[in-house]
């Protein structure tokens, strides 16, 4: 079989297995300071102007992509250069991280258990930790909610999309797609400070996750049908609500979820004190209840293990025609 299919494999269950583990070093975070810095050196030395922030943005841009993705392709090299098996082993550590598969069943999890104590404040503190809202006022149903609505999201962007660009071009390339949600996390804001210099930065991450959203969206509703959940529904609500978002991406696997299994997520919620409208996503048909985080987090799993395997079929069959 492929070395990369088998990496991708390998460090897809590694992921399964070990999540996040905190206070250990990750790339990501080593990425976003790097955002940081480089932000904060770019914006001394190029004028404060719409043309200087815009300039600004496209350099802090390619510098971080080309750094991620160098920097992993040296570090590779010189892995293998010492023994392919400390290569493998390497690579394989790399793919793990890439992915956010367990993390964001367990963080999503701490939200569920305070909900299950009827902890609504240690409920709300949890969801903060996982999403960009004010959680301060939500209810136990705002709560799961923005739980439920930040898993099926991820399923895309955390999972998916890093197994489409590693089965593609390996590592390097999974990093740099990292690279460039991260750069989006930190600075594809449409507000005062990021307007101009992050417009480069959220584009690119709208076209790299072009495909991985749709496809994210296709192998959910097959997970739908897997898990016992409503495929029909999920693909009614689809092709429906798919674009009820500003993000021309962020909709798809949440108006999956949201037919899927009969409730209604988005709508208008509160970033930074200040009311945004926001078209909602699927149909009210009961009300979200502590319980569909677990049905999410079930329905991620089995969308990201279909992903894997249909794409890795894919590249054996195209390795093997050419």
């Amino acid at each position: 079989m492929d070395s990369i299919i088998l990496i991708v494999i390998s460090g897809f269950i590694l992921d399964l297995i070990l999540g996040d583990p905190h206070n250990f070093p990750h790339p990501v975070r080593w990425i976003g300071k790097m955002i940081s810095r480089g932000e904060k050196h770019i914006r001394s030395i190029l004028p404060k102007t719409k043309k200087g922030e815009r300039i600004g943005g496209i350099i802090l841009v390619i510098g971080v992509v080309g750094i991620t993705f160098g920097a992993t392709w040296l570090i590779l090299k010189v892995a293998y250069g010492i023994h392919p098996l400390i290569g493998w082993i390497v690579s394989v550590i790399l793919c793990y991280q890439a992915l956010a598969t367990k993390s964001l069943k367990d963080e999503s999890m701490k939200v569920y258990k305070a909900l299950q104590k009827h902890d609504l404040e240690g409920a709300r503190y949890a969801v903060s930790m996982i999403v960009g809202r004010d959680t301060a006022s939500l209810t136990e149903e705002g709560v799961a909610k923005a739980t439920i609505e930040t898993v099926a999201e991820n399923t895309s962007d955390g999972i998916v999309g890093p197994l489409v660009y590693l089965l593609i071009g390996g590592v390097p390339l999974g990093f740099a797609y990292k690279a460039i949600n991260t750069l989006d996390s930190m600075i594809g804001y449409q507000n005062e400070r990021y307007q101009y210099f992050g417009t480069f930065g959220a584009k690119l991450d709208d076209v790299v996750n072009y495909i991985p959203a749709r496809l994210s969206a296709y192998m959910m509703i097959a997970a739908s049908k897997l898990c016992g959940y409503d495929a029909k529904a999920a693909y009614k609500i689809y092709r429906r609500d798919r674009y009820n978002h500003k993000s021309p991406n962020s909709a798809h696997t949440e108006a999956v979820c949201a037919g899927a299994l009969g409730i209604q997520l988005a709508g208008d919620a509160y970033y930074f004190g200040k009311l945004c409208k926001k078209p909602t996503i699927g149909d009210a048909l009961r009300s979200v209840e502590a319980e569909d985080i677990k049905r999410t987090n079930k329905l991620m799993y089995s969308t990201c293990t279909c992903t894997l395997i249909v794409l890795s079929l894919i590249r054996l069959l195209i390795l093997i025609i050419l």
